[in-house]
């Protein structure tokens, strides 16, 4: 089978390999599409602090089901799953309290075990979440970009009331903003981004508000509209964000850091305490597959609206070059091993 390795940063190849054979309790699934994610950039580029080299990347994916393990019983050989990179212990304290994504052994397909970007992948069979015949095939590898919303969402529990605020019209951004208007029907949504069609996109997506701050005061804007944000979702995740999101934020909001910034972020304690704020983080997914799943069969979100462009897995290094380069057109980039 071919499969795509990042031997070492900046070394990216397309190798010949042996057919991997399912172990106990896994799935063989032969792929048919798989998402480019910031983080498989980062991965290539020897940026990603969790990754071991080499490694085939790739954690959003989708395909069928084409050999079964010893053991499993409820994933049979032409089933369609989409698969949850997220592996976890199940026992330990994160495990225990239903945060798997931060379990304290944590292994991340893609990541720490090799991925989806090949024609064959073997993967735990509780991984798999087979994928209604209504869901198309394009819609099915966008569940796992969407868990990233289901995660901040579920966390945060959004009202109708809510005026919310997100920093980023990037995937994750525009994945938020879909859940927040789709499914927990926020009334007011703003967007801030410094990309005129980056924000272009969030319109598309339904924000009802857009602000483009790199030439507007943000904090400015919001004051003399009288407006303070009682949710903000942080998917730029730049150090100097957390400050003003606190200060715009009203008392007792919400605010959800999306990132990995490794830079440090100066904060005023004050006000984080005086208007009783809630900081939330929120990393991968906890067990968000069949929510996302749910709001696919319901039509409640659109993946259609994030797809940009679609590249044969054979090039790879063109379509990551282009999501890296092209931030006015690119979105989100499929890549097709059919």
């Amino acid at each position: 089978m071919k499969s795509i390795v990042v031997q070492q940063p900046n070394e990216l190849v397309i190798e010949e390999r042996p057919l991997p054979a399912p172990g106990v309790g896994e799935v063989r699934v032969k792929i048919s599409l798989a998402g480019i994610c910031g983080s498989d950039s980062h991965i290539y580029r020897g940026h990603n602090p969790f990754a071991k080299y080499s490694r085939v990347i790739g954690h959003e994916f989708f395909g069928i089901v084409d050999a079964v393990g010893e053991g499993v019983t409820d994933k049979l050989q032409g089933q369609r799953v989409c698969v949850d990179p997220v592996i976890s212990c199940g026992h330990c304290y994160p495990c225990s309290v239903g945060k798997p994504n931060v379990c304290t052994s944590l292994v991340v397909l893609g990541v720490h075990r090799d991925g989806g970007f090949s024609e064959y992948a073997v993967v735990p069979a509780k991984n798999a979440w087979v994928v209604a015949p209504t869901i198309a095939d394009h819609h099915a590898v966008m569940v796992e970009p969407f868990t990233i919303a289901a995660n901040v969402t579920g966390q945060v529990e959004p009202r109708k009331e809510d005026i919310a605020l997100i920093y980023g019209a990037g995937p994750m951004g525009l994945t938020t903003l879909q859940a927040l208007k789709n499914v927990y029907q926020v009334k007011q949504v703003i967007v801030v981004d410094r990309i005129d069609e980056r924000l272009a996109m969030a319109e598309k997506n339904g924000a009802d508000w857009v602000i483009n701050n790199s030439t507007l005061s943000l904090p400015s804007l919001l004051e003399e509209k009288g407006i303070k944000p009682t949710l903000i979702v942080d998917a730029a995740c730049h150090p100097s964000i957390l400050q003003e999101a606190i200060t715009l934020a009203s008392p007792a909001a919400r605010i959800v850091l999306m990132g990995f910034s490794s830079e440090p972020s100066t904060v005023v304690q004050q006000a984080i305490t005086g208007k009783e704020i809630s900081i939330y983080t929120s990393r991968l997914n906890a067990n968000k597959f069949p929510v996302v799943l749910e709001w696919l069969e319901n039509g409640l979100i659109d993946p259609d609206k994030l797809i940009t462009h679609r590249f044969n897995y054979t090039q790879v290094s063109e379509a990551i070059e282009l999501f890296e380069k092209d931030q006015k057109s690119c979105c989100k980039v499929l890549l097709t091993f059919n």
